[in-house]
């Protein structure tokens, strides 16, 4: 596995990241607005950071249905705050979960190091706004859907097959586009486009994943596929799951972990970490 480089950062093969995610949107499904103002926010950062967190990836548009954030309501959203952790935490990579190129552009002016594009390509501006600035992108599989839709009976003749193909195949398009090779990483993007099965199964298979040689992220923290496998456990109770689907990443050689409790993550992955320095 090669080395990831993220603005001053080297991860080396072998080596886990831990992704905080804060989110600047009043109807998050997990901390519903928790970290919506702008100080609870950098509040959120400063734990995460302490906790151990590697990577601060700030969102201002809640991934499932809801009210319409336009870009300049977005761009509001989370452009001041990456200005701000960039003064604060100068060592920390910053990521922002957007699709678009017109956020991308304006973030990446105000110090952002990656762009998570969580949608898987929509948008494939976004790439070009990430060569332009030298900075990284992440390559997610959303099922070919239109950001914030949950498709009904999305069905695939073999999901990892799809997941690993077309994240491969936006990845080599970023690199044509003139991004980084060392600073792409692919998602697979658990639970968009995709109902719990399919993402049981991507958990299962993710060392196909890895196989392909690009750096692997997973989000899955207290996801719906975690509380469904449970019986249906609420967001609040998915702890345990997540904790466990992180480990089991980990051990198949996902790089990045997107997660809501950076100190729990980073301790999780530790473990894992010392039980491979003794197989």
């Amino acid at each position: 596995m090669s080395t990831l480089r993220l603005a001053d950062r080297e991860f080396r093969a072998g080596e886990f990241a831990v992704m905080a995610v804060v989110n600047r949107t009043p109807d998050s499904f997990f901390d519903r607005g928790r970290t919506y103002g702008f100080h609870a926010a950098l509040d959120a950062v400063d734990e995460a950071v302490a906790g151990g967190a590697d990577i601060i990836d700030i969102g201002g548009v809640k991934a499932g249905p809801g009210e319409e954030v336009d870009p300049a309501e977005e761009i509001r959203r989370v452009a001041d705050l990456v200005s701000a952790v960039r003064e604060r935490h100068p060592d920390v990579v910053i990521s922002v979960d957007t699709w678009r190129a017109e956020v991308g552009e304006v973030v990446a002016q105000a110090g952002a190091d990656l762009l998570n594009d969580t949608w898987g390509g929509v948008d494939p501006r976004l790439a070009e706004v990430a060569a332009r600035h030298g900075i990284g992108l992440v390559c997610a599989h959303a099922g070919r859907v239109t950001p914030r839709t949950r498709p009904h009976r999305i069905a695939y003749d073999d999901v990892v097959k799809d997941v690993v193909g077309y994240t491969v195949e936006l990845a080599e398009r970023a690199v044509r586009a003139g991004v980084r090779r060392d600073a792409i990483l692919i998602d697979p993007a658990h639970d968009f486009g995709k109902n719990t099965w399919h993402s049981l199964e991507v958990s299962r298979r993710l060392h196909e994943l890895v196989a392909t040689g690009w750096p692997v992220l997973v989000a899955v923290s207290n996801k719906d596929f975690v509380g469904e496998s449970l019986g249906g456990l609420p967001v609040a109770e998915r702890h345990a799951g997540t904790l466990a689907t992180l480990a089991v990443s980990a051990w198949q050689g996902a790089r990045v972990f997107r997660v809501h409790d950076a100190a729990s993550a980073r301790a999780a992955l530790a473990t894992v970490a010392r039980l491979r320095s003794e197989v």
